[in-house]
């Protein structure tokens, strides 16, 4: 008997006077405009894009700039430390390459773009 009343529920309902209600409801028909369904979902990519890319692109650029103005002024003497965590002090520097005085008798040549930070200016600026 429940399996009678699921199949009737699941079929269009019929008045007395033989009519049939409409398959749309009186709301109207929300699935013949798609640009309604896309509006909040380019509404929530705009507010991604500013809360969280935006910001993250900002401090990328400011840090590219850094690393740029650092390459620029590297100079014989600093003391530097690299991509892989070597520290080390300028000893010679060309074009694209720096070579790094790492103890008395060890030196090493590395790219000028291995070069991650420059530590005398943090110790400077703590005195």
């Amino acid at each position: 008997m429940e399996f009678s009343n699921v199949i009737l529920l699941a079929q269009q309902a019929e008045f007395p006077g033989g009519d049939v209600l409409p398959a749309e409801g009186p709301a109207g028909d929300n699935a013949s405009n798609p640009l309604q369904s896309l509006i909040p979902m380019v509404f929530i990519g705009i507010i991604f894009y500013l809360i969280v890319m935006r910001p993250q692109l900002k401090a990328q650029k400011n840090k590219r700039k850094q690393h740029e103005h650092l390459m620029e002024n590297l100079k014989k003497n600093d003391k530097v430390v690299t991509m892989g965590g070597i520290i080390g002090t300028v000893a010679e520097v060309s074009d694209d390459r720096v070579t790094l005085k790492i103890d008395d008798n060890t030196r090493v040549r590395f790219t000028r773009s291995s070069i991650q930070d420059l530590l005398a200016d943090k110790t400077e600026a703590d005195k």
